[in-house]
């Protein structure tokens, strides 16, 4: 509730911000802006750093916050439902010191959330199959393999598989179709006979 109340007013400010400027008057003292501009700053370090960045962090194979998450592969189709429960981990307190949470409150995100894709995660070897399946608001999660690369081939964004989404919905097998329905999660694997259909399809990206 908080949250729509903040956005109702940033709109009536950002509605009433132009006509405002035909119309200004300095009423008071003003002082100039000490804070250095924001983009000014960014360029300034950005000019900073060695032409090619790229040769100091090596390939990208081996970037740790490339490595995905491996699975197994779905050896028949299954359909499961996960309720993502979430615990606190600390106190939510206000200013004043007031409780609003305590640590070790325990709430499903999805009673508040929705979400508005599907996460659609695969073997690179099923890329073809998954850009098939996919809506265009999904997310295409990998479980392998650069996914920069391989989306700049495919000309759609691409993700790695972490860890803690593989251990949050409990995924052992790919390719998996995640959706949300009401407040769970359906997951659905997709076996041999499920992709066979799609075969044709297939984009021959990763032998």
């Amino acid at each position: 509730m908080h949250k729509r109340c903040c956005i109702s007013i940033l709109l009536g400010i950002a509605s009433m911000a132009e006509p405002a400027q035909a119309a200004t008057a300095t009423i008071g003292r003003t002082w100039p802006i000490v804070e250095p501009d924001a983009l000014s700053e960014i360029e300034a370090r950005a000019a900073q750093q060695p032409a090619d960045m790229a040769r100091h962090f090596g390939p990208r194979s081996g970037w740790s916050a490339m490595q995905a998450a491996p699975l197994g592969v779905a050896a028949q189709a299954r359909t499961r439902s996960v309720v993502p429960f979430y615990t606190l981990e600390f106190d939510i307190t206000l200013p004043d010191g007031t409780m609003l949470y305590p640590k070790g409150f325990t709430f499903n995100p999805l009673t508040y959330v929705s979400l508005p894709q599907r996460l659609v995660i695969v073997h690179p070897r099923d890329l073809g199959w998954a850009l098939r399946m996919a809506r265009p608001a999904d997310f295409v999660l990998l479980t392998a393999g650069d996914a920069l690369a391989l989306g700049e081939r495919v000309g759609r964004p691409l993700f790695i598989l972490e860890e803690r989404v593989k251990d949050r919905l409990g995924l052992t097998v790919a390719p998996v179709i995640v959706s949300q329905a009401g407040q769970r999660l359906v997951v659905q694997e997709y076996g041999p006979r499920d992709r066979i259909s799609k075969a044709a399809h297939r984009l021959e990206i990763v032998r």
